[in-house]
């Protein structure tokens, strides 16, 4: 059987497995190695901008929009915030179930922001920024917003342009699958750098703090969010969820930033028939406020920095804590550990002062190369689970009728 007619995902094992061993044996050649994973990142970062703009304006120039759509669409987002608010309620019971401790030394650099209204007030400015500065920066949000008010405008334009439009969407999708199928060469290389430059041995000390976050994160991905698609579909969930996880989840883990899985998420929900008019909506914009993982490491590490301090947490306080990690998650970057720079927030509804919350933010970079990587994958693959459950919602399909 030649190489090209084995699936993506045996090919991604293939590269896992490869880098791993290439970056244990051949340190420094893996260090070298490590620029195809950068250079597969950068791509697709790339063109995940363009890819939203052009799909989203030509779904609604070509396409009259059904109210179906629209109700799919607002069950997505209700999902969405459903489930990083029960990621964060997950990640609450476990700590308290559990306590963890840290060993606190140096503070991380980096600048946190002051309140959860700075976080919200910045995803509002996105939505309004200029169009090419959103495709330059890769602001998913300020292009989406500019595409759909271009896409209800192009509706009264000529049959030809709305057209012209759609392959010129099409061409980026086929750019996109060729990016796509380098992904093992790039995954190669991710690893091939993470090995080589990660020992195991800077884990060990936060190994208890790393594996509370991962087994959050499964609970989450394999009990909480097929609850959610069986409540919806009142179908069998895990078929669709362990095809996310797979086709979704593993490339998130390695390139660990929701925004250049963006990609990947369309292509998976195109082959899953959702529809056009949902997906191109709901992936991008659920790269930026679809957080689970994110409320899971920030709800945590700062309940973890309150047990090491010996601060007692009340049950208000819990309660409190689990709304504005969900509110900051939805606030956080869609690059590698952009969610750990939003702990300070949480911490301070423990009167944690800033430069003690700045070393617990350096404790979750030293475990980032678990932590970060399961939660892209949790937070991009929940995006299609999420969108498909949308789609099929049998409430959806009853008022429809």
């Amino acid at each position: 059987m030649e190489l090209s007619q084995i699936g993506l995902v045996p090919r991604i094992v293939i590269g896992v497995i490869a880098g791993a061993v290439v970056g244990m044996l051949f340190p420094g050649v893996a260090t070298e190695l490590g620029l195809l994973g950068q250079l597969f990142v950068a791509m697709l970062k790339a063109v995940a901008p363009l890819l939203v703009m052009l799909l989203v304006m030509s779904a609604i120039a070509n396409r009259h929009e059904r109210s179906a759509d629209s109700r799919r669409i607002l069950i997505t987002l209700v999902l969405y915030f459903v489930g990083t608010m029960s990621a964060a309620l997950v990640a609450l019971l476990l700590s308290s179930a559990f306590p963890q401790t840290l060993a606190l030394s140096g503070a991380a650099d980096g600048a946190p922001p002051a309140a959860v209204g700075s976080v919200l007030s910045d995803v509002l400015f996105k939505l309004v920024d200029n169009p090419i500065n959103a495709l330059l920066t890769g602001n998913f949000l300020g292009c989406l917003s500019w595409a759909i008010l271009l896409g209800l405008s192009f509706r009264r334009a000529s049959e030809a342009f709305r057209q012209n439009l759609q392959t010129l969407a099409d061409g980026v999708a086929d750019v996109v699958r060729y990016v796509i199928a380098l992904a093992p060469i790039g995954i190669f290389g991710l690893v091939c750098l993470t090995v080589a430059t990660t020992g195991v041995e800077v884990l060990a000390d936060y190994l208890s703090v790393a594996g509370l976050l991962v087994a959050a994160m499964l609970i989450v991905a394999l009990l909480v969010n097929p609850l959610y698609v069986w409540l919806l579909t009142r179908q069998n969930p895990y078929p669709v969820v362990f095809r996310c996880l797979e086709e979704s989840g593993v490339t998130a883990f390695f390139t660990r930033s929701s925004a250049a899985n963006i990609p990947v998420n369309l292509a998976l929900a195109k082959r899953l028939g959702i529809s056009e008019e949902l997906y191109s909506v709901t992936i991008p914009v659920g790269a930026t406020v679809n957080m689970a993982g994110a409320a899971i490491t920030i709800t945590t590490l700062s309940i973890a920095a309150a047990h090491t301090l010996g601060v007692e947490v009340s049950f208000a306080q819990s309660l409190l804590l689990c709304i504005v990690a969900s509110l900051a998650a939805c606030g956080a970057s869609g690059v590698p550990s952009g969610s750990l720079l939003l702990i300070p927030l949480a911490c301070g509804l423990f009167g944690i002062p800033v430069d003690i919350a700045m070393q617990v933010v350096a404790v979750g970079f030293i475990i980032s190369v678990i932590q970060d990587s399961a939660e892209t994958a949790l937070n991009s693959s929940t995006d299609v689970v999420y969108t498909y459950a949308a789609e099929h919602a049998r409430i959806g399909e009853r008022q429809a009728t």
